[in-house]
């Protein structure tokens, strides 16, 4: 069984020329925004929306979620180190340092995609949910480039572990297999896209609209929380909790998803989009002429 433990001891870095090197974590951290360009055009041309409005969407999506992702690390994991001397504060604008969370990117994508259907929804015939149960698809791909990302840096793994699958992290020092929860997760997050893109492809005419939202919050975070149990600390105080910070901030979202289910299934709107000239109209009111006395 001990021949299958994989000894890792990748470069993160790609290629260096002078100061520079181009990382893994780099390239797959953009690839999955292209992919994801890619899919939401394929959506856009299937339900005839206007393909001008995707480039405004990508930008909205990578600046949220540099920042958001940043900020959540700075703030969620090491307030005490960014926010209590001037020489940290300066490192919360420098992402290449390390140190992003996932729960401070999907918080600040939430609230750029409110500032876009604002600007862009309503004369486009589009509201907050058909974007976002659109954008979960493309996302779940792109966690799983970034979960790999992960992996390529040795960073983010499990504790020890006695399973043959287990890896070795020999830049970090490790001696003995652990858990290589990189892979946990990013196996979850490509089965969860998968699974959505075949039900958006196949399905997508019996589907109520906040569906795929609800299934990608509570699989997505969900399984976050059981993964963060083999998962080690990420920053030392998390070591004396019983549910470490990543659980914390997992389970509003899995709350949240299965609010949309139940949104949904209320609510009975199309999944598909529904252009305003294509909408049904209400029926208008008609008035009688009195009769004269």
């Amino acid at each position: 069984m001990e021949l299958l433990v994989v000894h890792w001891n990748i470069d993160p870095a790609i290629l260096h020329i002078g100061g520079f090197e181009l990382r893994w974590y780099s390239l797959l951290f953009v690839s999955g925004f292209i992919l994801g360009w890619f899919i939401m055009k394929d959506f856009f041309k299937r339900e005839k929306m206007d393909e001008k409005l995707l480039d405004p969407l990508l930008y909205t999506l990578l600046i949220c979620t540099i920042v958001g992702a940043r900020l959540g690390h700075c703030i969620f994991y090491q307030p005490d180190y960014y926010f209590g001397s001037w020489k940290g504060f300066w490192e919360i604008f420098m992402p290449w340092k390390g140190g992003l969370a996932s729960h401070g990117g999907t918080i600040a994508i939430i609230l750029g995609l409110i500032w876009y259907v604002n600007k862009y929804g309503r004369k486009n015939g589009f509201d907050f949910m058909w974007l976002v149960d659109h954008l979960v698809i493309p996302v779940s791909f792109a966690a799983c480039f970034i979960r790999l990302g992960n992996l390529f840096n040795s960073e983010i793994y499990g504790g020890p572990t006695s399973l043959p699958w287990g890896f070795i992290f020999e830049r970090n020092g490790e001696t003995v297999p652990c858990h290589p929860t990189q892979l946990y997760e990013g196996g979850t997050y490509l089965l969860l896209g998968l699974v959505l893109y075949a039900l958006y492809k196949w399905r997508l005419d019996k589907v109520y609209r906040g569906t795929f939202t609800g299934i990608f919050f509570i699989v997505c975070f969900g399984s976050r929380i059981l993964i963060e149990f083999v998962k080690n600390p990420q920053v030392a105080f998390e070591e004396n909790m019983v549910l470490n910070m990543g659980q914390i901030l997992s389970i509003p979202f899995v709350l949240v998803g299965i609010g949309c289910l139940i949104w949904a299934y209320k609510n009975k709107l199309p999944a598909m989009a529904v252009h305003p000239e294509h909408a049904p109209r209400k029926k208008e009111t008609t008035h009688y002429a009195k009769p004269l006395n």
